[in-house]
Protein backbone atom coordinates (compact mmCIF):
# COMPACT_ATOMS: atom_id res chain seq x y z
CA UNK A 1 0.00 0.00 0.00
CA UNK A 2 1.10 3.47 -0.89
CA UNK A 3 2.11 6.14 2.15
CA UNK A 4 -0.66 5.54 4.99
CA UNK A 5 -0.83 9.64 4.78
CA UNK A 6 -1.15 9.48 1.31
CA UNK A 7 -3.98 6.61 1.97
CA UNK A 8 -5.77 9.12 4.18
CA UNK A 9 -5.55 12.08 1.59
CA UNK A 10 -7.21 10.32 -1.06
CA UNK A 11 -9.87 8.53 1.55
CA UNK A 12 -10.52 12.31 2.91
CA UNK A 13 -12.41 13.23 -0.32
CA UNK A 14 -16.31 12.11 0.37
CA UNK A 15 -17.00 10.98 -3.62
CA UNK A 16 -13.91 8.74 -3.41
CA UNK A 17 -14.89 7.69 0.74
CA UNK A 18 -18.61 6.96 -1.14
CA UNK A 19 -16.85 5.06 -3.90
CA UNK A 20 -14.87 2.91 -1.25
CA UNK A 21 -18.36 2.14 0.26
CA UNK A 22 -20.52 1.39 -2.67
CA UNK A 23 -17.22 -1.12 -3.16
CA UNK A 24 -18.06 -2.85 -0.01
CA UNK A 25 -20.71 -4.21 -1.84
CA UNK A 26 -18.69 -5.71 -4.01
CA UNK A 27 -17.47 -5.40 -7.69
CA UNK A 28 -19.09 -3.26 -9.74
CA UNK A 29 -18.26 -1.46 -13.37
CA UNK A 30 -17.69 2.47 -13.37
CA UNK A 31 -20.98 2.84 -14.83
CA UNK A 32 -22.58 1.07 -12.03
CA UNK A 33 -20.94 3.37 -9.93
CA UNK A 34 -21.89 6.37 -11.26
CA UNK A 35 -25.50 5.26 -11.29
CA UNK A 36 -24.83 5.56 -7.12
CA UNK A 37 -22.82 8.67 -6.95
CA UNK A 38 -23.84 12.41 -8.01
CA UNK A 39 -20.63 12.67 -10.41
CA UNK A 40 -20.21 11.62 -14.14
CA UNK A 41 -18.19 8.14 -15.67
CA UNK A 42 -15.57 10.34 -16.23
CA UNK A 43 -15.06 11.81 -13.16
CA UNK A 44 -15.47 8.16 -11.12
CA UNK A 45 -12.77 7.12 -13.46
CA UNK A 46 -10.36 9.58 -12.26
CA UNK A 47 -11.32 8.91 -8.55
CA UNK A 48 -10.82 5.14 -9.04
CA UNK A 49 -7.61 5.81 -10.80
CA UNK A 50 -6.43 7.80 -7.53
CA UNK A 51 -8.16 4.82 -5.18
CA UNK A 52 -5.96 2.34 -7.22
CA UNK A 53 -2.56 4.07 -7.41
CA UNK A 54 -2.90 4.07 -3.48
CA UNK A 55 -3.36 0.48 -3.88
CA UNK A 56 -6.78 0.27 -2.20
CA UNK A 57 -8.72 -0.79 -5.27
CA UNK A 58 -7.77 -3.89 -7.58
CA UNK A 59 -9.29 -3.86 -10.87
CA UNK A 60 -10.20 -7.05 -13.40
CA UNK A 61 -10.98 -7.03 -16.61
CA UNK A 62 -13.88 -9.43 -18.46
CA UNK A 63 -13.61 -8.18 -21.92
CA UNK A 64 -14.09 -5.00 -22.55
CA UNK A 65 -15.61 -4.53 -19.04
CA UNK A 66 -13.69 -3.81 -15.82
CA UNK A 67 -14.70 -4.42 -12.46
CA UNK A 68 -13.12 -2.79 -9.58
CA UNK A 69 -13.41 -4.33 -5.63
CA UNK A 70 -11.88 -3.77 -2.79
CA UNK A 71 -8.31 -4.80 -1.55
CA UNK A 72 -8.64 -6.73 1.25
CA UNK A 73 -4.61 -6.95 2.13
CA UNK A 74 -4.80 -3.22 1.65
CA UNK A 75 -7.99 -2.74 4.04
CA UNK A 76 -5.69 -4.84 6.46
CA UNK A 77 -2.86 -2.43 6.37
CA UNK A 78 -5.12 0.58 6.51
CA UNK A 79 -7.07 -1.48 9.92
CA UNK A 80 -3.37 -2.33 11.17
CA UNK A 81 -2.96 1.68 11.38
CA UNK A 82 -6.04 2.80 12.63
CA UNK A 83 -6.06 -0.04 15.46
CA UNK A 84 -2.67 1.09 16.32
CA UNK A 85 -4.39 4.36 17.01
CA UNK A 86 -6.78 3.44 19.21
CA UNK A 87 -4.77 1.59 21.14
CA UNK A 88 -2.23 4.46 21.55
CA UNK A 89 -5.59 6.40 22.63
CA UNK A 90 -6.46 3.69 25.21
CA UNK A 91 -3.63 3.67 26.89
CA UNK A 92 -3.30 7.20 27.24
CA UNK A 93 -6.75 7.69 28.39
CA UNK A 94 -5.80 4.85 31.18
CA UNK A 95 -2.75 6.53 32.05
CA UNK A 96 -4.36 9.55 32.60
CA UNK A 97 -7.28 8.83 34.40
CA UNK A 98 -5.11 6.58 36.94
CA UNK A 99 -3.37 9.79 37.23
CA UNK A 100 -6.45 11.74 37.89
CA UNK A 101 -7.67 8.88 40.49
CA UNK A 102 -4.33 9.18 42.50
CA UNK A 103 -3.52 5.40 41.10
CA UNK A 104 -0.70 6.85 38.94
CA UNK A 105 3.02 6.22 40.48
CA UNK A 106 4.38 9.04 42.75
Amino acid sequence: MANIRSVLSILADPTRRALVEELRRGPMTVGQLSETTPVTQSAVSQHLKLLKAAALVLERREGTRRFYSLDPAALGELRTYVDGLWSDALANFNQTADQECGNGTD
